[in-house]
C-alpha cells in the first residue's frame, strides 16, 4: 500500500428507505440539491445518490427491500457526523423538517467540539457536528 492511512475517507454513506422517492425529496429540500444519480430512473429509483459538502461526499438512499439479511429495523449500528457550520440551526432545521431528535446538542469536553443526532422521516440516524478540526483541516487546504 502506498498511502500510510488504511482509511482514506469517507466515500459513501447509504441510508435506507421503504420510499425511495421520498427519502430523495426530502433529502433535496435538505441539501438543496438534486440527487445526480437515480437507479433504474426519476421515477421508480431503488437507488439514488447526492453529492454533498466541501469534499462532495456521496450521500446514497436505498430501498430497504435490498438491505442486508442481518439489518435490524430501526436506528443503530455508527453514526457518521456531518460537520455544521451552526450545529443550533441545523438541528432546529431539521427537527422543523419531521426528524426526530435522537441525541440532543452535546458539547464534549472544552475544545470546541459538539454533537446532535436527529432520526430522518425513514429511520436513519442523521448526526451532525460542529467539529474545530474539520474548520482547521478545511482552513488550511483552500489556503
Amino acid at each position: 500500500m502506498k498511502n500510510k492511512h488504511f482509511l482514506r475517507g469517507m466515500a459513501t454513506v447509504n441510508f435506507w428507505a421503504d420510499d425511495v422517492v421520498a427519502a430523495r425529496d426530502w433529502y433535496t429540500k435538505l441539501f438543496g440539491v438534486e440527487a445526480y444519480f437515480q437507479q433504474p430512473n426519476a421515477e421508480h429509483p431503488v437507488y439514488v445518490e447526492f453529492r454533498i459538502g466541501d469534499y462532495e461526499d456521496e450521500f446514497g438512499i436505498i430501498d430497504r427491500k435490498y438491505a442486508p439479511k442481518g439489518t435490524q429495523p430501526g436506528p443503530g449500528g455508527a453514526v457518521l457526523l456531518w460537520h455544521v457550520d451552526d450545529i443550533e440551526a441545523a438541528f432546529e432545521r431539521l427537527k422543523a423538517m419531521g426528524a426526530k431528535e435522537y441525541d440532543p446538542i452535546t458539547k464534549r469536553g472544552e475544545s470546541g467540539f459538539v454533537t446532535a443526532s436527529v432520526i430522518d422521516p425513514f429511520g436513519n440516524i442523521l448526526g451532525i457536528m460542529y467539529n474545530p478540526h474539520y474548520v482547521e483541516v478545511l482552513s488550511s487546504r483552500t489556503a
